[in-house]
């Protein structure tokens, strides 16, 4: 009975082996294939008769054969399995996906675990290597990291103009100025709107004034550097932060910035519309009791340009 019943076992694990939806390989210790279930032969479109005694390597040659080795070196030695996870690497080998849902994708994400196998002598002499599908998770924690970065840009977004909102830059110039205090860091703050703009509200419409704020919106993010945050102050006035920048590296900005602006027309309607901006510059080498006290200075500085007579830069402290 026990024969039979040894038998029956067998035949069981032979049919779990081949039914179970995981890719599982036995190699000996030379990496050659032993073992090749069902799962195996059907995403790689290889029958067992045709691998069995194969070196893995060479079934795979996209197998990283040092990193591979190495791995499976610690599992014979320390007798204890190994894992790899799709998110530091996306495959061991390269199939392709045929998930219904996740079918976009080129290849079959995975993790896999490698097992050491013991012979009758309690040596290990083979190892298993088990292959999950690990697709639907990948893709669905990718998409749902993408959605949430959408999120995170809409959420500090200026929908007008593309550019950060108020609240976003302004968080960014708390960081600055934190950085200033602990690390007597630099930076400039910019502030500028756009001259007479009630006036181009009134004569051409409030659809022209959306235009006329998008299109220096755009002239704006031809002009920063990748470290700089622009947004939106509200209305028609902007915000740009400058990092590691003093008030004359700002001034020099902000009259490129005023120059930029100058030479745009707008056009709506068939009618072209000429604008300019003034512009108030201060920096973190004043005496600040606060973040905020910068956007005061930069923003007295704005009201200077203005009542100098606009389409200016003036720079706080006032002469």
């Amino acid at each position: 009975m026990s024969k039979i019943a040894d038998f029956n076992e067998l035949h069981w694990l032979l049919a779990i082996l081949q039914s179970i939806d995981v890719g599982v390989v036995v190699l000996d210790r030379e990496y050659r294939v032993q073992v090749w279930n069902t799962f195996m032969e059907n995403r790689s479109g290889r029958q067992p008769h045709e691998v069995r005694q194969k070196s893995f390597f060479s079934l795979f040659p996209e197998v990283e054969e040092d990193w591979f080795r190495y791995k499976v070196e610690s599992v014979i030695t320390l007798g204890t399995p190994a894992f790899t996870i799709w998110e530091q690497r996306p495959y061991l080998v390269r199939f392709k996906n045929y998930q219904p849902i996740t079918g976009q994708e080129e290849f079959m994400y995975q993790n896999t675990t490698i097992l050491p196998l013991q012979g009758t002598n309690s040596s290990i002499e083979h190892i298993c290597l088990i292959i999950y599908d690990a697709t639907n998770v990948a893709v669905n924690k990718q998409q749902l990291q993408a959605a949430n970065l959408q999120l995170q840009k809409l959420s500090r977004t200026d929908r007008l103009t593309g550019l950060n909102n108020r609240g976003y830059w302004e968080e960014c110039l708390q960081h600055e100025y934190a950085r200033h205090r602990r690390y007597q860091s630099m930076a400039a703050l910019v502030m500028f709107d756009i001259d007479h703009f009630k006036r181009i509200n009134d004569g051409h419409g409030h659809p022209a004034g959306d235009k006329v704020i998008q299109a220096v919106a755009e002239v704006v993010r031809k002009q920063v550097r990748d470290t700089d945050v622009a947004g939106r102050y509200g209305g028609e006035e902007f915000a740009i932060l400058l990092p590691d920048v003093d008030k004359a590296g700002a001034q020099r900005f902000a009259e490129r910035l005023r120059q930029s602006v100058e030479a745009i027309i707008v056009s709506h309607e068939g009618q072209a519309i000429r604008l300019t901006i003034s512009l108030g510059v201060a920096d973190l080498s004043e005496m600040l009791e606060g973040y905020e006290q910068l956007i005061e200075h930069a923003d007295q500085a704005l009201y200077a340009a203005k009542l100098g007579g606009r389409n200016q830069v003036r720079v706080y402290p006032l002469a």
